[in-house]
């Protein structure tokens, strides 16, 4: 689906599909200024391929040169208040493919992920229709696998720190927005700690009122409590269990969560720096800091060194498998209701 670039101030421009390299550079000029002078207007998409297919790939660019959606822009809008961060939607609300980033490629596009070598997508479990809010990480954070983390006593997940907006902006995919930070959520999802923090657009009207999750209810009542059961449900159609959330299935407070961010901006920071290990699986190339040799590259020189698209190059959507179209239903115990026959 293409996304109205009059809207978006997206330029998306076309070309061929080439094999991206997972080279790790060293050194060149800064492209990327800090927080304070990161200017939002100069962002754009590259879009190479169909949508719902494995090759797919959207790349987040700067001034017209490719930068990382998760090492390149900016944690905080404005470090003097950290409840608001910067946030990449990967999933607009109300659809289904399981879009996210990848980690392990030059500058961590934005990809279908697979199942079974199968572009996955998210079954819808009554009353909830594919996702319900707009889903996607905070840049900068890391969910550091490497140690277990002191509130869930398992291990990261080895990806950003994920959030979900329930502002009302449907978003799009590879969306670069201001979100205030509300609370979140323990998730100990396959042993891992994967927190999922809850935020609200700073353009909607209601993020001047609302300064935590108990603050939602009184303007959004149910709100909090829907999007929990969703989160703690939705793989069951595919044959896994209920995830579990850590301290009772409680939403943690703006203080808790807000140090979560600060610790997994910390831990990044040491990704990049090559001090924590990463199992080969995180390319961290960025465009934005060239003291980091090890990591950075200039951003103008990325297309070629990489190997990457020189422009976007967009395709038809490939069809969706049908099976995502209907709803599943769930016992009273969260066990999926099969129909006989």
């Amino acid at each position: 689906m293409l996304v109205n670039a009059a809207l978006i101030a997206v330029c998306l421009r076309g070309t061929a599909v080439l094999a991206a390299a997972l080279e790790q550079p060293s050194d060149a000029e800064d492209v990327v200024p800090a927080a304070s002078g990161f200017r939002y207007d100069d962002l754009t998409l590259r879009e190479v391929g169909a949508r719902n297919t494995r090759e797919w790939r959207l790349w987040l660019e700067k001034k017209g040169e490719p930068i990382s959606f998760w090492h390149d822009v900016p944690l905080w809008p404005d470090e003097a208040n950290k409840q608001i961060v910067n946030f990449v939607v990967e999933i607009p609300r109300w659809t289904d493919a399981k879009l996210e980033i990848r980690r392990d490629e030059p500058l961590n596009p934005i990809f279908h992920d697979t199942k079974k070598k199968k572009p996955r997508f998210v079954e819808s479990v009554w009353p909830h229709k594919s996702y319900p809010f707009v889903y996607g990480s905070i840049p900068q954070t890391w969910e550091n696998p490497n140690v277990n983390h002191n509130f869930t006593g398992f291990p990261g997940d080895n990806d950003p720190i994920d959030l979900f907006d329930i502002g009302e902006d449907m978003g799009f995919v590879g969306q670069v927005k201001q979100v205030k930070v509300l609370g979140g959520l323990a998730v100990a999802d396959g042993d891992e700690t994967d927190w999922k923090m809850i935020g609200i657009d700073m353009r909607d009207p209601l993020a001047s009122v609302v300064n935590s999750h108990e603050d939602l209810e009184k303007y959004r009542p149910g709100l909090t409590a829907a999007f929990k059961d969703w989160l703690t449900y939705y793989k069951v159609p595919r044959g896994d269990a209920v995830i579990p959330i850590a301290s009772g299935g409680s939403y943690q407070n703006v203080s808790h969560v807000v140090s979560v961010i600060e610790q997994g901006h910390t831990w990044w920071a040491e990704l990049k720096q090559g001090k924590a290990v990463d199992s080969n699986e995180i390319n961290y190339n960025q465009t934005s800091d060239p003291a980091v040799g090890r990591s950075y590259v200039e951003s103008s020189a990325a297309t070629a060194r990489f190997g990457l698209p020189a422009q976007s190059a967009v395709e038809a959507s490939a069809a969706k498998p049908v099976e995502y179209d209907r709803w599943y239903y769930l016992d009273g115990d969260r066990k999926l209701i099969e129909v006989p026959g």
